[in-house]
């Protein structure tokens, strides 16, 4: 006769019941039922027990890693260093695509270069530079910002030295130096500026598909995407870059001087080598940040004045606002100004 619940084999780590002894011989068959079902109800009550201590200390060890990044994101504020013990030489690195958000926009840059020269200990200041560019705006603002800091700290030099690129709105930037310095290999230069964008109305006649396209003035729709480009829309544009274009030249006019060679080439928005751009003028030698602040500022130590961004800072960027302007500039847009 067959059992009613055949005994289950328990895995190894399961606990086994000791089988019940009875004084008066062999158990009945409602004897045995009663212990078999026994046995399940105690196994599925200590599984129940473990599946509990497992997900009580999951969700402790999750408490204790929220707790531990909202302390981290307290303590990262991305302050820079207000003063330092001894004369050293002050370093603010521009890394990246010169933006109004981020690490390489004119508020963190400026931030620092204030603080680098402010320090009383600062013997001069470094401006690492690793970039393509990015917007007028924002190089413009930098510019400016080193200029003023020039003049209100004459004895503290700034020196630019350059990575792997220093193009467009990065050279903007730097022609605000005192000095730049390159390597042989790096990319310097790139004076220009443009505007790029798409035109979709090729595709959608091919599609069928109707730009339907309200405005409240003749030019509010400039460049629109998915209308024809108009000869008036064009040369407005080419206008307004040739000014900007203007504006770039006459400041690194102003910052490099007599060192700029007489090249026709010099401001059609080419790129050279580090090694072309010294003999055109556009950087005044080889270096490093370790040789400038050793051999020309004669101050070895070297104190990091770089804003850091902070942890809520780089979720913010990294996950809503530069996603939102992104889309955003791709769906709107229909082109964009800048050096690079």
């Amino acid at each position: 006769m067959s059992e009613p619940f055949p005994p289950d084999n328990p895995s190894r780590d399961e606990p086994r019941l000791p089988e019940a002894r009875h004084t008066a011989g062999r158990a009945g068959p409602d004897e045995k039922w009663e212990r078999v079902l026994l046995e399940r109800v105690l196994l599925a009550t200590i599984k129940e027990q473990r599946a509990a201590r497992r997900w009580k200390i999951f969700f402790r060890l999750m408490a204790l890693a929220l707790f531990g990044l909202i302390a981290w994101a307290l303590m990262d504020t991305g302050a820079t260093p207000v003063t330092t013990a001894g004369r050293h030489t002050a370093l603010v690195k521009l890394t990246g695509e010169i933006s109004a958000s981020g690490q390489a926009s004119a508020d963190s840059i400026n931030r620092a270069l204030d603080s680098a020269f402010a320090d009383s200990g600062t013997a001069g200041v470094i401006l690492r530079i690793n970039s393509p560019g990015g917007s007028p705006v924002q190089a413009g603002r930098i510019y400016d910002e080193i200029m003023r800091l020039r003049a209100k700290y004459p004895a503290k030099p700034i020196y630019v030295v350059v990575d792997e690129m220093c193009a467009s709105g990065g050279y903007y930037v730097a022609a605000a130096a005192d000095k730049i310095f390159v390597n042989q290999a790096s990319i310097v230069g790139s004076i220009g500026v443009l505007m790029d964008g798409f035109g979709f109305t090729g595709l959608m006649d091919k599609l069928g598909i109707e730009r339907r396209l309200l405005t409240a003035g003749k030019n509010k729709g400039f460049l629109d995407p998915f209308s024809p480009e108009t000869d008036t829309q064009k040369a407005y544009a080419l206008q307004m870059l040739s000014e900007v274009h203007r504006q770039f030249i006459d400041a690194v006019k102003k910052g490099r001087g007599a060192r700029l060679k007489d090249d026709p080439q010099l401001f059609s928005g080419l790129f050279w080598t580090g090694e072309k751009s010294i003999q055109l003028g556009l950087a005044d030698g080889y270096g490093t940040v370790d040789s400038v602040a050793r051999d020309v500022i004669k101050a070895s130590d070297i104190v990091d004045y770089t804003v850091k961004e902070s942890f809520p800072d780089r979720v913010a960027r990294r996950f809503g606002a530069a996603v939102g302007n992104a889309a955003i500039e791709t769906l709107v847009m229909s082109g964009r100004m800048a050096m690079r």
